[in-house]
């Protein structure tokens, strides 16, 4: 066997054994970091040592050091931050990818992953009911995906009125109007200042009582609108799961000549389902789409995938040239045409795994199981004295609120204290995990389901816990 072979052979037991245990062990108990950080770099206590090292010797202590600070977020209780576990299908396709090591900017670089990127592409735009013509890029997340997004609106809006902005840059161009609803998540703030819009200069469009943006509100915003604007909506409250009213505000938008970007990290996969369909109506009428593949497609990190109707306006926004890059006969546009990346991995090929290997079928059953493992967690809460869900349960978001004696609905102090305390306790315990957020000036529990591994049996378990970390600290 090759040293490759066999390192990769040891790292797959590894591997597997982590797998066979994560569903029992903690899911993510506090750890100290300097401890960890001792272990980790090893008996030189901090500087490089000057001589190499055996690579299996490696591996077992990289292995051993690390194991107290993983989270077992690929595991079926772990309920924070929106992410899913990677299937297992999904996993194997990842490790192929880096054991193929192919470069996935071009086709000439890779013509095996370049046309994989290019089905698995297609197979997107068709799932979500997005334009067939729409160009599409895989990029490192969701927060990349609207950065692309958003510099292909910047484009567009910028040409319409003479200014070239990819040559020209933003000094002295004509000024940009950004509309956005209250709740626009931070990753989309973050976006708009990478390309240079800014997050000060937003205008915030009021939103309802589910973070959703008002689409009388955002109509008004819009009304007798002139100059370059972008509108950023959102499908999926970071939250609550609500939806913008997309059908009304793109409506708006494409009435007073603006764009419209979705950021549509986990809740645009609503689309597949029929049952879940209605609440983004009006999505395929948007004219750019972002997503991470990390969260319901359940891949491994990082893929997040950008979506433009506008073909020509994505091109020029991402497109780099040099006398090197010479495409291939008949393949006039690569990989690289719609991302920032040059080098990088084929992160396309997990999702052409998982996309081929659940089918439509297959895809809309993930989505619509997580949700209902949703209601029933907020159902198993909510008939316990003293807890509130505090959102509509529409999509895979649970927001939970544990209110002290005497408390009412509204904010109050000692309903914060006791909410938070309650976090802290469910994540000490590491049966399940979930975070903290504040919600409407009131802390509260923040549960998100969105894992393949997920049963009945894990929520009804996880419930368990969380109310007996309730019950020990009335």
């Amino acid at each position: 066997m090759t040293e490759a072979g066999d390192m990769l052979r040891r790292a797959t037991e590894h591997a597997i054994d982590f797998l066979d245990g994560v569903g029992e062990r903690p899911v993510g108990r506090p750890i100290e970091a300097a401890p960890l950080r001792a272990a980790l770099r090893g008996p030189g206590g901090g500087r490089l040592p000057d001589d190499p090292e055996d690579p299996a010797a490696v591996l077992e202590s990289l292995v051993a050091a690390a194991d107290p600070g993983l989270v077992a977020s690929a595991g079926p209780r772990y309920f924070g931050f929106v992410v899913g576990g990677s299937l297992p299908v999904a996993l194997a396709a990842d490790v192929l990818t880096g054991a193929w090591d192919q470069n996935g900017f071009s086709y000439v670089a890779s013509p095996a992953a370049s046309v994989i990127e290019e089905i698995a592409g297609d197979w997107v735009l068709d799932l979500l009911g997005l334009p067939p013509a729409a160009s599409v890029g895989f990029t490192s997340g969701a927060t990349a995906a609207n950065i692309v997004g958003l510099a292909a609106a910047r484009h567009a809006v910028l040409a319409r009125v003479g200014w070239d902005v990819e040559a020209r840059g933003l000094i002295g161009a004509p000024q940009i109007r950004i509309i956005v609803g209250d709740e626009i998540h931070a990753s989309a703030l973050n976006a708009l200042r990478i390309v240079g819009l800014g997050t000060e200069t937003v205008e915030r469009v009021p939103v309802d009582s589910q973070g959703a943006m008002r689409a009388d509100e955002a109509e008004a915003a819009l009304a007798g609108t002139v100059g370059p604007t972008i509108v950023l909506a959102q499908a999926g409250n970071v939250n609550s799961g609500a939806f913008d009213p997309l059908d009304r505000i793109v409506a708006a938008a494409h009435a007073a000549g603006a764009w419209v970007h979705v950021d549509g990290a986990f809740g645009i996969w609503a689309a597949v389902s029929p049952a879940l369909r209605p609440l983004v109506a009006g999505l395929a009428d948007a004219d750019s789409w972002a997503t991470d593949a990390h969260k319901w497609l359940n891949v491994p990190y990082d893929c997040g995938i950008v979506a433009v109707a506008d073909r020509e306006a994505h091109h020029r926004s991402m497109r780099m040239s040099a006398a090197y890059l010479v495409p291939a006969p008949g393949h006039d546009l690569d990989p690289f045409d719609w991302v920032p990346e040059g080098s990088r991995r084929a992160r396309a090929t997990p999702v052409y795994a998982v996309l081929r290997s659940l089918g439509r079928t297959g895809l809309r059953d993930l989505v619509e199981r997580c949700c209902a493992l949703a209601r029933r967690m907020a159902r198993r809460l909510e008939a316990e004295p003293g807890m509130t869900i505090l959102n509509d349960v529409v999509l895979n978001q649970v927001l939970v609120r544990f209110t002290a004696e005497g408390a009412g609905s509204g904010p109050d102090e000692a309903s914060d204290v006791r909410t938070r305390a309650v976090i802290a306790a469910v994540q000490e315990d590491g049966t399940c995990w979930a975070g903290g957020t504040t919600w409407h000036g009131m802390a509260a529990m923040r549960i998100s389901v969105s894992n393949w591994s997920t049963t009945e049996a894990d929520i009804d378990r996880s419930a368990e816990a969380i109310l007996g970390c309730a019950r020990r600290l009335r």
